[in-house]
């Protein structure tokens, strides 16, 4: 055989074989899903996400903050397909821009707020009105998200006003960017209470739960989720569906969050 002949057989083996190639290499450039969802989902959303990529082979990319600075960030063109929120205000705030798909929104989860301590302190205090958190706390601060603008913190600072403890703190109080934050701040023992989400205290280990706000405290804590019109990946809807599905919901209570989509 020429050295011509052999070149071309040659060059047609590599031709066929990167025929052969080319149809895995183009799936592995399937778009991910990507998912804006409030911080305090952080761990429980890692676990449904993972769920959905052995049970469809695809990925979904998670994105955490604070409910207020995800929507700011979508609201100047952040690119996401879904928004998943630790309050309805903010989503409203988006869907009142016409920058969510008023028909994918949905309530999503239920959560609580808990007063926490450092896991080896000795701490006992009974929340009601009139509490003595000033005195508690002494010359230290009270970690919570931030009162104006972070759920966890507006939630929070709802709470100790109808409790009538408000104006005693409100020049302690140690505001974080989100909820685990103001978690993080307790847990390494920075300060020595913290306002936070009850499922947030279940995820660490570092804290302990002094006692539970009265629901009647403050707004009902509600996560809604939908999709967002700027988003183009059809995989969305689905992950949004399978966030109601048995499955996810297991995970969820799990966490410790009360279920309210269809799985419930």
């Amino acid at each position: 055989m020429s050295i011509k002949s052999r070149f071309q057989g040659a060059a047609r083996r590599l031709g066929l074989a990167l025929a052969l190639t080319a149809v895995p290499l183009a799936g592995a450039y399937a778009k991910d899903v990507t998912v804006f969802a409030a911080a305090s989902l952080k761990d429980v959303m890692g676990e449904i996400a993972g769920s959905w990529k052995t049970e469809t082979g695809k990925t979904v990319k998670l994105s955490f903050a604070a409910s207020s600075a995800l929507a700011k960030q979508i609201e100047q063109g952040a690119p996401a397909d879904l928004y998943l929120s630790a309050d309805l205000k903010w989503m409203d705030y988006l869907e009142k821009q016409g920058l969510i798909d008023s028909a994918s929104r949905r309530n999503l989860l239920g959560n609580a707020i808990v007063l926490i301590a450092p896991k080896d302190a000795d701490t006992s205090i009974r929340i009601g009105k009139d509490f003595p958190l000033a005195e508690a706390l002494g010359d230290e601060h009270l970690a919570m998200g931030n009162t104006d603008a972070v759920p966890a913190g507006i939630y929070g600072k709802q709470a100790l006003t109808s409790l009538g403890v408000w104006n005693s703190v409100k020049g302690k109080i140690a505001q974080a960017d989100n909820v685990r934050a103001a978690l993080l701040l307790v847990s390494r023992g920075e300060a020595p209470l913290g306002i936070v989400y009850s499922t947030d205290a279940k995820a660490d280990p570092g804290v302990k739960v002094v006692d539970s706000f009265p629901e009647d405290s403050h707004t009902p804590i509600i996560y809604p989720a939908a999709r967002l019109k700027a988003g183009d990946n059809e995989d969305a809807t689905a992950f949004l569906e399978y966030l109601s599905s048995p499955k996810a919901v297991e995970a969820f209570k799990a966490a410790g969050f009360t279920a309210l989509g269809a799985g419930h």
